[in-house]
């Protein structure tokens, strides 16, 4: 009896991220209610961090409404970013720190294995580490898991690999 399974992770595609925040810094000097602005955007790839620049508030959130659009038409979902209060920098201007979630946390693979075993399926769902493998002797329940999941709202984006 051959056991199928596969993973469900929570990753973001740091190149895919790097030409969104690329495109949205190239809208931003083009755009002109922007002009003689000192608004950026900064991308740390290895520290996973976005770092918004901006004169005010209203120059904040549509340096905000920039960058989601770039990352929605790249297929990266919002739900992989977590914002940080916007502080105050240097002569008056707003920085807000945006960090990029990858893996999921203990709290929200222990709400998944408990979503995944209310549905009565036949199958096993264990966290290891920053992911979750669910396995099962039947490929349907494995899809109906799947079809499940993708069907929720979950608070992380939520995709499928290894699937065997």
């Amino acid at each position: 009896m051959a056991n199928f399974s596969f993973d469900i992770v929570s990753e973001v595609d740091l190149q895919e991220m790097d030409n969104a925040v690329n495109q949205a810094g190239k809208e931003l000097s083009q755009r002109y209610d922007f002009k003689d602005s000192k608004s950026s955007i900064a991308y740390d790839k290895k520290e996973k961090k976005l770092t918004l620049i901006a004169d005010d508030e209203f120059k904040l959130r549509a340096l905000t409404d920039i960058l989601a659009t770039r990352m929605a038409k790249r297929g990266i979902s919002l739900k992989s970013l977590k914002f940080n209060e916007p502080e105050k920098a240097f002569q008056g201007y707003l920085r807000q720190l945006v960090d990029i979630c990858m893996g999921i946390d203990k709290e929200k693979a222990k709400e998944l294995v408990g979503i995944i075993k209310g549905l009565g399926l036949k199958v096993q769902a264990q966290i290891e580490g920053e992911k979750i493998k669910v396995s099962s002797a039947k490929k349907d329940e494995l899809q109906a898991v799947i079809t499940h999941l993708k069907g929720l709202n979950f608070s992380v984006p939520l995709s499928f690999r290894n699937y065997r």
